[in-house]
């Protein structure tokens, strides 16, 4: 379980983030508004690169004051709206780099890493030179890199962008397996609603700043505040 409790993010007199609260409980949960809503904001700072005021706490545990380095040797882990790939490397390597600032021994570091090549169905290409690539090969080294050195918290910024239907829905089945392979939370923005609605049993719909609904996810697409910002329907008074 991951609480955000009172988060407040100021940019000047811009209001990014105002009074956020929320608790994932879920194996999955998504995260979800109009641009411009303040998504990426929050896994920014749930990730420790933005400073605000409130609390952030995992299983009871406050890690509101890690720095962002401290949180990835903590657990916490997260992929960008664009994929960070080292083109110059190859596919294990892009992995290894992650795990070079976690605890463990050598052996458990091979493992894990062998673990998450075969997730992503990589074992016979861990050689790769990643700028051999596709873009939807990047995107599943990315989500690779983290699923190594015990996650606990995985975060997910629109994973499936740019992607075709197969490649979501292929992508979407294999975030649903990350809770049994590594026993992280993991939270995902998108704005693909019905990749939301299939994989996603909680989500936070967030607009200008605000907390507009939060609860399980049908439920919650449902809801006509939720149906006027995010998906362009009028809400009837």
């Amino acid at each position: 379980m991951i609480e955000l409790k009172n988060l407040n993010v100021k940019f000047g007199g811009v209001v990014a983030l105002d009074d956020i609260s929320a608790t994932f409980s879920a194996p999955v949960s998504g995260i979800i508004g109009p641009n411009g809503a303040g998504k990426t904001t929050t896994m920014n700072v749930i990730s420790g690169f933005l400073a605000s005021s409130g609390k952030i706490s995992f299983e009871g545990e406050d890690i509101t004051a890690l720095t962002a380095y401290q949180r990835t040797r903590w657990g916490l882990r997260r992929s960008f709206q664009h994929e960070q790939i080292a083109d110059d490397l190859s596919v294990r390597d892009n992995l290894r780099v992650i795990l070079d600032g976690i605890s463990g021994g050598a052996s458990e570091k091979r493992a894990d890493l062998n673990r998450a090549l075969k997730f992503i169905d990589f074992s016979q290409r861990g050689d790769t030179l990643a700028a051999s690539l596709n873009s939807y090969e990047r995107r599943l080294v990315d989500i690779a890199r983290c699923l190594v050195g015990r996650p606990k918290v995985i975060m997910f910024d629109e994973p499936c962008g740019g992607l075709t239907q197969e490649e979501t829905t292929h992508l979407g089945d294999l975030i649903l397996q990350i809770g049994e392979l590594t026993g992280a939370i993991t939270l995902v923005i998108d704005h693909d609603v019905e990749l939301i609605k299939r994989i996603c049993t909680q989500t936070l719909v967030i607009d200008f700043g605000k907390r507009i609904a939060f609860g399980e996810t049908a439920k919650v697409l449902e809801d006509p505040k939720v149906q006027a910002a995010y998906l362009g329907i009028e809400e009837v008074a």
